[in-house]
C-alpha cells in the first residue's frame, strides 16, 4: 500500500508521532465516564495542532476545547479518526470559511461504526483466535502459548494503526461518505459480526470441557459410564448449558469474577462429590 504517496517530509513526521501518541490513548481516561479517550485522543493530535495553529493561538485555543469533549472509539480503529481530524483541522487553519462544527460532527459520525466494526474483528475475532491458540499451547505446558498469544493479538493491531493515520489523513472527511456509498460499512460489519461467532462457537467448543466419572453399576455386568451416554446422546451439552449460563449471568451484568470465582467453586463440589 502507498500509503505515503502526495505526503510531504513534514506530513510524515507529523503523522508518526501522531501513530506513536496513539497508544496512550486509551490509558489517559482524564475525566472519566464524561470524556472517555478524550484527553488521549487531543494528545496524540497535538503534533496537528501545534504545527497548523503556531501562528494562531486563539484558533489553536478553539480547537484544544474542540477535542476534550466525548470521544470513544475502537483504540486500534482510532488512528483512522486522528488522520481524518488532522487534515480537516489543516483545511480549517487554511481556510477561514471552513465550518469548525464539521470536524466535531465526523468524530460523532466516526465513533459509532468504528467502533462496532473493531470490536467485532479484534474483540470478537482476532482475540478470540489468539486465545485460542495460546490456550492450546499453554495447556500443553508451551512458554509459547501467551507469546503467540501476545503476538498474533497485538502485531495486526500495530500494523494497522499505522497504515489507518496515513489513509485517514490522505482521503480526509470524505472516508465515512466514501464508505456507506459504496456499502462496504455493512459488508464489513457483518461479515465480522459472522465470523465472530464462528469462532466464539468454535473455541467454546474446543475448550470447554466436561468428563463425569459417575458409574452406575449393572448386576453380572461392567458398570455404565454416565459419560459414555453424555457423549453419545447429549454430546457437548453440559459445556454448551455452562456456557450459556455463564452468557445469561454476564448479561444481567454480574461481575465477571464472581463468575469465575464460582465456576471454581462449582468444580470443587463438583470433585468432593465425586461427580467429576
Amino acid at each position: 500500500m502507498k500509503q505515503n504517496q502526495n505526503i510531504t517530509v513534514e506530513d510524515k513526521k507529523m503523522l508518526n508521532r501522531i501513530f506513536f501518541r496513539s497508544f496512550f490513548g486509551q490509558a489517559s481516561r482524564v475525566g472519566g465516564q464524561a470524556r472517555q479517550h478524550a484527553i488521549g485522543f487531543l494528545y496524540a493530535l497535538l503534533p496537528a495542532l501545534d504545527r497548523y495553529y503556531k501562528d494562531d493561538p486563539e484558533a489553536k485555543k478553539g480547537a484544544l476545547v474542540r477535542h476534550v469533549q466525548f470521544y470513544n472509539v475502537t483504540t486500534m480503529l482510532s488512528t483512522l479518526v486522528l488522520g481524518i481530524i488532522a487534515s480537516m483541522e489543516r483545511e480549517n487553519s487554511e481556510n477561514k470559511d471552513f465550518d469548525e462544527n464539521s470536524i466535531v460532527a465526523i468524530k460523532v459520525a466516526l465513533m459509532g461504526p468504528l467502533s462496532g466494526i473493531g470490536d467485532s474483528i479484534f474483540i470478537g475475532v482476532v482475540r478470540v483466535i489468539a486465545a485460542g491458540v495460546g490456550i492450546g499451547l499453554a495447556l500443553n505446558g508451551s512458554i509459547l502459548g501467551p507469546i503467540l498469544f501476545l503476538v498474533i493479538y497485538n502485531v495486526p493491531s500495530v500494523v494497522l494503526r499505522y497504515y489507518l493515520t496515513f489513509i485517514g489523513f490522505k482521503s480526509g472527511s470524505g472516508f465515512i461518505a466514501n464508505m456507506y456509498e459504496s456499502g462496504a460499512m455493512k459488508i464489513v460489519t457483518k461479515a465480522a459480526c459472522i465470523l465472530g461467532l464462528i469462532m466464539v462457537g468454535a473455541m467454546t467448543a474446543t475448550t470447554v470441557t466436561f468428563k463425569s466419572i459417575i458409574q452406575i453399576p449393572v448386576v453380572d455386568a461392567d458398570p455404565v459410564l454416565l459419560q459414555t451416554y453424555l457423549d453419545a446422546i447429549f454430546k457437548g451439552l453440559v459445556p454448551l448449558g455452562l456456557t450459556v449460563g455463564c452468557k445469561y449471568l454476564l448479561d444481567k451484568k454480574v461481575n465477571v469474577n464472581i463468575v469465575m470465582i464460582g465456576i471454581v467453586a462449582l468444580a470443587i463440589v463438583l470433585a468432593l462429590l465425586k461427580v467429576v
